[in-house]
């Protein structure tokens, strides 16, 4: 795999880190959720780095409402959309009604709507493409299991994926967005892939991406690690030259947990 270039965070692009809390808290402990962390983070903090929240849908309108209000410098995002903007599709949500709350992240293809609910690399292109149409910026996901690390294929399925989730997706496009490394067998199970394992797969989404839309998209595409991330592997990991920020998915339940991943810089 290609070597990365750059510094993590650098190059002009700015850190992101990203809060997925998944099916947990109703809207009321998510207020509070909300609160504590505005409380921890410093103006420095978020000059430095760009930070999301993406709660459950039920939880999107209190949260909004709590981030304007407060002016907590906080992005709002969400975990997941339909690709069409209407229709008879019971249970689901459109991208438009998600642009409507301020949304402006949306997780895409992640390797639990992949694994569990059977989303195809197809079905994740839809996605990405409608999240771009209502002027929001995807999250696009992509990782490897357990046993496809074994064989030595994690370099197919990472390239596979990112080909077929930016396919139709041009070039200013692909730049301005998010591609997630999350290797499916680090996800909620404590294990954490090494910052020098997880550099090599971000260095290899953006050469892919450079394939793909060209040097510029990817010089300013941003690749999050995400996988079990916590307040003390995450210095190590954001010292990586192609990693610029982290998909966090249980540490950002807890705000003490989660301000101290985004706080990385203060670590030593």
């Amino acid at each position: 795999m290609p070597s990365g270039s750059g510094s993590g965070g650098g190059g002009g692009r700015v850190p992101l880190i990203s809060g997925n809390w998944k099916m947990h808290l109703n809207h009321f402990e998510a207020i509070t959720l909300v609160q504590k962390l505005g409380y921890l983070l410093r103006k420095e903090d978020v000059e430095e780095v760009e930070v999301s929240v993406h709660p459950p849908f039920t939880d999107l309108r209190s949260v909004q409402t709590v981030l304007e209000a407060d002016k907590i410098p906080v992005a709002l995002g969400a975990q997941n959309c339909h690709w069409e903007d209407k229709g008879a599709f019971t249970g689901e949500v459109a991208p438009p009604m998600l642009a409507k709350l301020n949304v402006s992240y949306v997780i895409v293809g992640h390797s639990e709507r992949r694994e569990l609910f059977g989303e195809a690399d197809e079905v994740v292109n839809r996605k990405v493409l409608s999240v771009l149409g209502a002027g929001m910026t995807p999250i696009l996901c992509v990782g490897e299991t357990s046993a496809e690390r074994e064989a030595g294929s994690t370099e197919a399925k990472v390239v596979g994926q990112v080909r077929a989730g930016l396919a139709g997706v041009s070039p200013a496009q692909v730049g301005a967005m998010v591609v997630a490394y999350e290797p499916i067998w680090a996800i909620g199970t404590g294990r954490v892939a090494s910052a020098s394992d997880a550099q090599e797969v971000c260095a290899l989404v953006r050469s892919t991406v450079a394939e793909l839309a060209g040097a510029e998209a990817a010089a300013s595409l941003r690749a999050q690690y995400g996988g079990s991330v916590k307040p003390d592997s995450a210095p190590g990991l954001m010292a990586m030259p192609d990693i610029d920020g982290a998909l966090v998915g249980g540490a950002s339940l807890d705000a003490e947990s989660f301000a101290g991943i985004v706080q990385y810089r203060l670590a030593g």
